[in-house]
């Protein structure tokens, strides 16, 4: 496993993340494909044998059972010294008005939450999930600040949001002395790459490290377009629906590109995909699910791949422009 600096930090991440939305109680939450303990302590312990360190996980997954699970099994299975944790708030965790949000008051009730839930004093890295439209950004910012200089996280992230937003909020932690965004999780895949027009740019301008979700697509580019709802969680994902809804024609062309290229090397289209992310520049440690040890071998995998300025080409061609989506 290569392991590169998250940003402009000294810390050290791999360059592969395992992102654990697929691993809470089926039964609480929105996700009914989730996996249990039971199922998911087998994938998170590969994961480390492979040298993953990134675990990226939400006070919302699953009403907050991802967080539970993690921490059980982190913590049989490795040292809290050698593994870096991140979790995000913003959506509902709790009833009542003020269960959801950025405002000072859900942010440190939150963390503390998410603490107690992953069986920790602190988290590596503190992301807001997305942008707070009904709390000013400097309350925001002010209240994240104090939640690392009371050692409850040791960096802090944001997700998906317009670059003018994310500029701002870097403009005016470097105003107030507030501590800065390190990384920034963004939708970007073979599919969608949207984010290279301005987010893109202005994180590799301000050494912010990108950290992509949905790497291959909600599953759309591990497999025959024709395939592409043949999962329970492609068949209940309402949310991952949303994301190439309007777009399947231009999206079947790059899909059927992918194998092609793919069949050409002798590659699973999920390495490919992966591989090409991989090679983005800027790109620091694409989150990756993983609900069947497969899914683990292939991105492992990917890691080894090295595409020629021609298959690049190749891969990229056939985009185009999207409607800006996954801010919501």
């Amino acid at each position: 496993m290569e392991y590169v600096n998250l940003g402009k930090t000294g810390l050290k991440v791999s360059r592969l993340c395992l992102g654990c939305m697929s691993y809470g109680v089926p039964e609480r939450g929105a996700h009914p494909w989730t996996l249990d303990e039971a199922k998911s302590r087998p994938l998170i312990e590969r994961a480390l044998e492979a040298g993953i360190n990134l675990f990226d996980t939400s006070n919302s997954y699953s009403d907050g059972t991802s967080e539970e699970i993690i921490g059980r099994v982190l913590g049989d299975l490795a040292r809290r010294d050698e593994i870096v944790i991140a979790t995000k708030v913003y959506y509902r965790a709790r009833t009542g008005p003020n269960g959801r949000g950025l405002s000072r008051k859900a942010i440190f009730t939150e963390i503390d939450a998410s603490l107690q839930r992953l069986g920790t004093d602190y988290v590596d890295l503190y992301q807001i999930h997305r942008w707070d439209e009904e709390t000013p950004i400097e309350e925001t910012l002010e209240a994240l600040h104090d939640v690392v200089k009371a050692g409850k996280a040791r960096y802090i992230g944001a997700s998906s949001m317009h670059a003018w937003q994310f500029s701002k909020a870097l403009y005016l932690a470097d105003l107030h002395g507030w501590t800065r965004f390190v990384s920034m999780q963004d939708h970007y895949n073979l599919l969608y790459r949207e984010e290279e027009r301005e987010m893109i740019p202005l994180c590799r301008d301000q050494g912010i490290g990108l950290l992509p979700w949905s790497p291959l697509a909600r599953g759309r580019l591990a497999r025959p377009w024709d395939q592409k709802g043949s999962t329970e969680r492609a068949e209940t994902d309402a949310f991952g629906k949303t994301l190439y809804a309007k777009t399947e024609e231009a999206d079947r062309a790059v899909v059927d590109r992918l194998g092609e290229v793919a069949e050409a090397r002798g590659l699973s289209r999920a390495q490919l995909a992966l591989a090409w992310l991989l090679s983005k520049p800027g790109v620091t440690s694409p989150i990756i699910g993983a609900t069947k040890p497969q899914h683990l071998e292939d991105a492992i995998g990917a890691l080894a791949v090295s595409l020629t300025p021609e298959e690049i080409a190749r891969l990229e061609e056939l985009y185009v422009p999207h409607p800006v989506l996954g801010f919501s």
